[in-house]
């Protein structure tokens, strides 16, 4: 009998999974700031680059799902201050780093060989994770999602899994992004245009800052 609701429970928690990652899997193909960093890392930068970047963002989502499961989400839905707080600092990195892109020379596929050196894992790991960190709507987005789809009586380290897998499975999307924008042939074709892909860039920060600043709860 034990062994029977056990094998229920598990099923119950395979299910919620799976709904959670059905929504979630629509959220990371869908193009965002995480997106845009990720590819202009890689193609700046190479493909260790763009793979510590997604890495960040993938410890950020972290972050953001341990704010939904232990209920600090829900201080950011109901403060108004705390959100406008959060939103305007994100807004503001966002519009600081696509003005820098969009003013930033052409650049060139990474060289080895003629003296070239990448930003250390370190930076590459931070700038992936501040990008996604400052966005205060993945709070919202997580705590209406488990809201809606996790059972309140499903155990925090079930969730706490539920939000490992959602974190890897982001971080195996953009490692992949960047893995396929590093071969030699497709970044080539990139980096013809580095000048015009740097301004498209910080045309979509400066976008997605201008959104994030108009953003209500």
């Amino acid at each position: 009998m034990g062994g029977e609701k056990r094998d229920l429970r598990l099923l119950h928690y395979l299910i919620e999974f799976a709904g959670l990652m059905a929504v979630f899997s629509l959220v990371i193909v869908a193009p965002g700031a995480d997106t845009a960093m990720v590819m202009r890392q890689s193609l700046a930068f190479g493909r260790h680059a763009g793979v510590f970047t997604s890495v960040g963002v993938g410890a950020s989502l972290l972050l953001h799902l341990t704010a939904t499961i232990l209920g600090l989400g829900l201080l950011v839905a109901k403060s108004l201050a705390f959100f406008n707080l959060l939103k305007l600092t994100g807004a503001t990195y966002l519009l600081v780093m696509g003005i820098r892109l969009w003013r930033s020379p052409a650049f060139a596929v990474p060289d080895v060989k003629a003296g070239f050196i990448a930003p250390s894992n370190l930076k590459s790991f931070g700038l992936g994770f501040i990008t996604n960190a400052l966005n205060p709507k993945p709070v919202l987005f997580f705590l209406s999602l488990f809201s809606t789809l996790v059972s309140p009586q499903t155990p925090l380290l079930v969730q706490g899994l539920y939000g490992i897998g959602m974190a890897a499975a982001l971080i195996g999307w953009f490692v992949m992004v960047a893995n396929v924008l590093t071969v030699p042939s497709v970044r080539d074709r990139f980096t013809t245009f580095g000048r015009w892909l740097n301004r498209v860039t910080g045309a979509i920060f400066v976008g997605l800052g201008v959104k994030l600043a108009l953003e209500q709860v």
